[in-house]
C-alpha cells in the first residue's frame, strides 16, 4: 500500500492563495502510473471531488467548483502531488485529502485506493 502524507493547510482570507501538497511513498514500489486526486470534505457534508491528474500529468480534470482556480500539478520525480489553490472563497473551507490508483482516475471515490490523513483549509471572509 502507498502511504500518503498531505502538508500546506492553513487559515487564510478569502481571496487568498494557498498550495497543498502531497507525498507518497512505498518502500520498494514503482510510482509509474500511478495516479492522483484531491478530495475535500466541509463539516457536515460528504467527502466531495476536487481535482485529479494522471500519472504523467498530460490529464487534468476539475470539479466545476474549483475550476479556473485550483490547478494540480504531478512531480513524478519527487512523488508527490500538489494544489494550487488561488482566489479561495470562504465556501473552500475544508479539510483536504490527497488520494492515489494505479487504476484509470476518475472523480468517483470508489476507484482510489490510497488515501491521506487529510489537512485542514480554513478560509475566513
Amino acid at each position: 500500500q502507498v502511504q500518503l502524507r498531505e502538508s500546506g493547510g492553513g487559515l487564510v482570507q478569502a481571496g487568498d492563495s494557498l498550495r497543498l501538497s502531497c507525498a507518497a511513498s512505498a518502500p520498494g514500489r514503482a510510482f509509474s502510473r500511478y495516479n492522483m486526486a484531491w478530495f475535500r470534505q466541509a463539516p457536515g457534508k460528504e467527502r466531495e471531488f476536487v481535482a485529479t491528474i494522471n500519472w504523467s500529468g498530460g490529464i487534468t480534470y476539475y470539479a466545476d467548483s474549483v475550476e479556473g482556480r485550483f490547478t494540480i500539478s504531478i512531480d513524478n520525480g519527487k512523488k508527490a502531488v500538489s494544489l494550487q489553490m488561488n482566489s479561495l472563497k470562504p465556501e473552500d473551507t475544508a479539510s483536504y485529502y490527497c488520494a492515489g490508483t494505479y487504476r484509470y482516475p476518475s472523480s468517483s471515490e470508489g476507484v482510489w485506493d490510497d488515501w491521506g490523513q487529510g489537512t485542514q483549509v480554513t478560509v475566513s471572509s
